[in-house]
């Protein structure tokens, strides 16, 4: 039997049967998190064929998209779209028998956030969903990838999907974080290296001595981004920090159930022999705080470095999208990065939206103020994080610093 990668392993164990010699699989779908802005058509399409969704119990409707994140929470949508989006979710949820997580829902957040949150996100599992950003799972030793409205529909009425098998990359990451730099600043240096469009048609697997040092949500933010580099999938292999982190989750299995499951979930891991279609290795030791310039998520750089100039670059293409990205942001090649004046400051998204992230901002807010002329905006990953930071505090060090303490929901991104 020949090595397999771990994204093989996983795609291997929910292949229905092979559809052709070209790599397309049916695959098994074990979990869906739906929200209200790329399901709507999906819905309609089953009502036009008279079907029905197979099997209600895998999916969780979550409205994030549209919902205002204004201070004081409540549903009303200024706007008509939004609210014509929203009504039709409620009455798809209630006409399939579907888990809804409303705009006042106590466990409502962005979906990549409260699927965590509610334990629906297990090692093993394959998961897909209407938003790329599903690729947020393999910080638990899944697999998550987006698909379409159309996919959506074949979801529901099937549980499976037709899925053409990815090529493979390892991203090899060594060494200690250096102060100050984070999941974040790997991800964006990654990004800076293979460019936006590089690890499109892959699955990243990452590893390496620096990742494994990574908290389970600071893995959460390196598989989120990897679709930033055009990525389908990114898995990080699962181990104590994640049966601890995801230990006791309301869609856990508890008691024996647990222990069977840990048994299986601590074999998950590519084999050591394992080939990769590509590899990439990232030393952490001269890694600096990064920051992205431009218009596009690779145009970034270290904080104490500059501006690039067009002309130095080769790769023609490269140069015009450098030439854009300059008119567009109104920069000067060769300005230093960190004399960018900025007129507004965002925490949050599924990204960096989760407890750990606000109380990594608390430490730099705390005592401090933001200047006059930037407009701050802090918008919690789910009702429940919300809730935490106000418990530990933190919410009177952002209003005190004079950021805009917001409810959750996907806001500026």
């Amino acid at each position: 039997m020949s090595a397999k990668t771990l994204y093989e392993k996983l795609v291997e164990s929910h292949t229905i049967r092979e559809l052709d010699n070209e790599g397309h699989v049916l695959l098994y779908i074990d979990r869906s998190i739906l929200n209200e802005y790329t399901s709507p058509q999906a819905f309609s399409g089953l009502r036009e064929r008279g079907r029905t969704v197979r099997h209600p119990d895998t999916f969780l409707l979550n409205i994030d998209h549209v919902n205002p994140t204004r201070s004081q929470r409540d549903d009303l949508m200024t706007d008509p779209g939004g609210q014509l989006q929203v009504d039709y979710f409620r009455e798809n949820a209630a006409d399939f028998g579907i888990t809804l997580f409303d705009v006042l829902d106590p466990r409502q957040g962005i979906e990549h956030v409260v699927a965590h949150e509610q334990g629906l996100v297990m090692p093993c599992m394959v998961i897909a969903a209407g938003d790329s950003h599903t690729t947020t799972y393999g910080a638990f030793g899944a697999l998550g990838f987006g698909i379409g409205t159309s996919e959506i529909e074949h979801l529901l009425a099937t549980q499976t999907l037709v899925y053409r098998k990815l090529k493979t990359m390892r991203v090899s990451v060594q060494g200690e974080l250096p102060f100050a730099c984070s999941a974040k600043d790997i991800v964006l240096e990654l990004l800076e290296r293979i460019g936006a469009d590089g690890a499109t048609g892959y699955a990243i697997e990452f590893v390496g001595e620096a990742i494994s040092a990574l908290s389970v949500e600071g893995r959460m933010t390196l598989c989120n981004m990897a679709v930033e580099a055009g990525a389908r999938g990114a898995i990080i292999a699962p181990d104590k920090k994640v049966f601890d982190y995801i230990y006791g989750k309301p869609q856990m299995p508890v008691g024996e159930l647990w222990q069977q499951a840990l048994l299986e979930w601590s074999q998950l891991s590519s084999d050591a022999d394992a080939v990769f279609d590509k590899t990439v290795a990232i030393n952490c030791h001269d890694l600096e705080p990064k920051v992205t310039w431009g218009i596009s998520p690779d145009q970034t750089g270290s904080i104490t470095g500059r501006v690039p100039f067009p002309e130095q670059e080769t790769n023609p293409l490269k140069r015009l999208a450098l030439e854009k990205a300059l008119h567009y942001m109104g920069l000067t090649a060769g300005m230093l990065l960190k004399d960018i004046r900025i007129s507004h400051a965002f925490i949050g998204s599924c990204t960096n939206g989760r407890i750990e992230d606000l109380r990594a901002v608390a430490k730099v807010l705390e005592g401090r103020k933001i200047a006059s002329h930037v407009r701050g905006i802090i918008v919690p990953g789910s009702t429940m994080v919300r809730r935490q930071a106000e418990e530990e505090g933190l919410a009177k060090i952002f209003i005190a610093a004079g950021f805009e303490w917001r409810q959750s929901g996907c806001s500026m991104c």
